[in-house]
């Protein structure tokens, strides 16, 4: 009785750097059961090509570069069907929280070991979750309320004004201080949050429950 034989996990390549994608095709090649079927350096042809490949995987980076970026481009590829695992060095919490909310399958690390990687791949395949150690770790952690953020009363003032998409003129302008008092308390809010921008902010303050 002979086994029955899978077809390979079809693999899109979303990364902006050429040889990272090189790389990729290298060490992907070298599995029987992993087939690269495309490659992209932007999020806007990660889309595109993703909807006209329809591959298992889409391995995506998240910073692309001017456009579309790796968040946007899972946020459009996630709905169609199609499994799209991160595959980035970046593992703040923003770019996790935003990631994972825009559908993404799995969130790997580049440092990460090949086998890591392959193992990966076969679960967001099936629809498992796949997450780098370090990852799952800061995952849980929020989830049990560790090194949750504590701000004071004016920096929760001033986050909730940010997720209404005011300016920093309008918030000042709201709160009755100054655009220079603002802008320092963005420094101190972006320093405990662990991001460096506003959607960061408003993403984080949102999965740790931090707005009304």
């Amino acid at each position: 009785m002979t086994g029955i034989t899978r077809a390979p996990v079809r693999i899109l390549l979303c990364d902006d750097h050429a040889v990272v994608r090189a790389g990729l095709l290298a060490l992907l090649g070298s599995e029987p059961d992993i087939e690269v079927v495309g490659e992209t350096g932007s999020g806007e042809e990660a889309v595109a090509t993703a909807a006209r490949l329809r591959p298992d995987v889409v391995l995506m980076d998240l910073q692309l570069g001017p456009g579309v970026d790796g968040v946007e481009a899972t946020r459009r590829i996630a709905p169609t069907g199609v499994h799209v695992l991160v595959l980035t060095t970046y593992d703040t919490d923003a770019d996790i929280t935003r990631a994972i909310a825009a559908g993404a399958t799995g969130y790997l690390l580049k440092a990460e070991r090949p086998e890591e990687l392959f193992a990966a791949i076969r679960a967001a395949a099936q629809g498992r979750t796949a997450l780098s150690p370090p990852v799952a770790g800061r995952v849980l952690d929020r989830m049990r309320g560790v090194g949750r953020p504590t701000l004071t009363p004016r920096e929760l003032d001033i986050l909730g004004r940010l997720a209404e998409g005011l300016g920093n003129r309008d918030i000042a302008r709201t709160l009755f201080i100054s655009q220079a008092t603002v802008k320092t308390h963005l420094g101190r809010i972006y320093d405990k949050l662990g991001v460096d921008t506003r959607a960061g902010a408003v993403a984080v303050a949102k999965e740790q429950r931090l707005l009304p």
